[in-house]
């Protein structure tokens, strides 16, 4: 951030806080570089359901160092012990208040310690866990799809021996995105456009990448090659392949640790998205769309709990990228590619029978199918998929497909899928 008074839009966005004053009993105080109009004080309070607003003021205590210099808040109270004691003196019980900052650093828990109270976010010592090397570390870790990339690069030869490395595994890619690890709102991406490369492996490979690599498009105006290079030595980043497709969405989900350690899935939204390459955050539209909203909280939900078992509290969000588009079949290899690259196989019939199949209903399809981990799942796009269920109660008889990312998968599934169903309908047998 480079100006003051966008440094203070950002101390403002907390405001939404000021709600929590409809506890009858809560006392709050706001911290900013400068003071707030108080108009926008009232504001806020105006929206307090249930709460006398001049009651709910007695209780709101904003604080200022009177400092618009271009500084962490939390520096400008560090520097200055009389402000720090003059907010430590409103907390009536050390014990039962805390620190909540927009961001968490050791400024920050330096700032908590100070204050002799907790604060409510993640301990600076999980920074690593956030940062673009880190999350993919964990995405590898927890099953969590996620582009073709590698991560912890630091140099330009690091990129383009990655980059090498990508498209000898996807010859296909069209274009790579370079994030630093730090980067925030897309701010630190920059694209590698690799259209008309020589072939994965050719001996001009590398120094036409290199040329690729210093005509990279940079999401952040006025960044150089050199400037966003440095940057990458210093910070250290990854580089991925561009999920690319007829509609492209950008979907979110937002969580929180507690401090006893429970994960609570609070909301998802679709962001709206902006920029010279559509990659810097404007806003968002609330909430996410129901065709994957159930898709992403699910995936989220995985990275919550590795966050909560590494001991993180606080607040957190995971962007997802969804692409809206059709597979392809390329009649010259006989393969067909669905949307994620991921080249798909299946085992079909309509003669899935037996006798004992009579006393199954659909439902029980169903129920059998996600019990046993064998229903079709659009995040692995695997798994089993039924047709003409209306043939069970007559003929014992249904449909089945069964998807794979290979034949060898693709027929282990249909395997065990019958496997399963004989299993369960001789159990319901035996039980009448």
């Amino acid at each position: 951030i480079s100006s003051g008074a966008v440094m203070q839009a950002y101390e403002e966005r907390f405001l939404f806080l000021l709600l929590l004053l409809r506890q009858p009993r809560a006392r709050l105080i706001y911290v900013t570089s400068q003071t707030i109009l108080p108009s926008i004080i009232d504001y806020y309070l105006g929206l307090l359901p249930g709460v006398i607003p001049s009651h709910a003021r007695k209780r709101l205590f904003l604080i200022s160092p009177l400092d618009l210099s271009v500084r962490a808040l939390s520096d400008k109270l560090l520097d200055r012990p009389r402000l720090i004691e003059r907010i430590r003196s409103l907390i009536l019980d050390l014990d039962r208040a805390h620190l909540v900052p927009f961001n968490t650093t050791n400024r920050e828990k330096d700032l908590a310690l100070r204050l002799g109270i907790p604060m409510y976010g993640a301990d600076p010592k999980f920074f690593p866990l956030g940062t673009k090397s880190g999350c993919r570390k964990i995405f590898i870790e927890e099953n969590v799809p996620h582009p073709l990339g590698h991560e912890n690069l630091g140099s330009k030869e690091d990129l383009i021996e990655a980059i090498a490395q990508m498209r000898a595994q996807k010859p296909s890619i069209r274009q790579v995105l370079v994030k630093l690890n730090e980067g925030v709102s897309g701010e630190g991406n920059a694209v590698i456009d690799l259209y008309g490369l020589p072939e994965p492996g050719d001996s001009k490979e590398k120094a036409v990448l290199e040329e690729r690599l210093q005509a990279m498009k940079f999401e952040l105006a006025g960044v150089t090659y050199d400037s966003y290079m440095k940057k990458l030595q210093e910070r250290r980043g990854v580089v991925e392949e561009r999920i690319m497709g007829e509609e492209i969405r950008s979907p979110s989900v937002q969580l929180r640790v507690t401090p006893l350690g429970a994960v609570e899935l609070l909301s998802t939204h679709d962001q709206l998205l902006g920029g010279p390459s559509g990659q810097s955050y404007l806003g968002c539209v609330f909430p996410a769309d129901h065709g994957y909203a159930t898709l992403i909280t699910r995936e989220a939900a995985k990275i919550g709990r590795r966050l909560a078992k590494e001991g993180v509290i606080g607040r957190f969000a995971l962007d997802f990228v969804v692409v809206r588009s059709d597979g392809t079949y390329n009649p010259e290899t006989a393969i067909f590619t669905a949307p994620n690259g991921q080249q798909k196989f299946f085992v079909a019939s309509d003669h899935v029978e037996s006798p004992s199949y009579r006393t199954l209903t659909p439902d029980d399809l169903f129920d059998i199918v996600v019990r046993h981990d064998l229903h079709f799942d659009q995040t692995r796009q695997t798994g089993v998929v039924f047709h003409m269920m209306s043939a069970l109660g007559e003929l014992g008889r249904t449909g089945l497909t069964a998807v794979g990312n290979s034949h060898e998968e693709a027929k282990g599934i249909y395997g065990r899928a019958v496997i399963v169903l004989d299993q369960e309908a001789s159990a319901a047998t035996s039980a009448t």
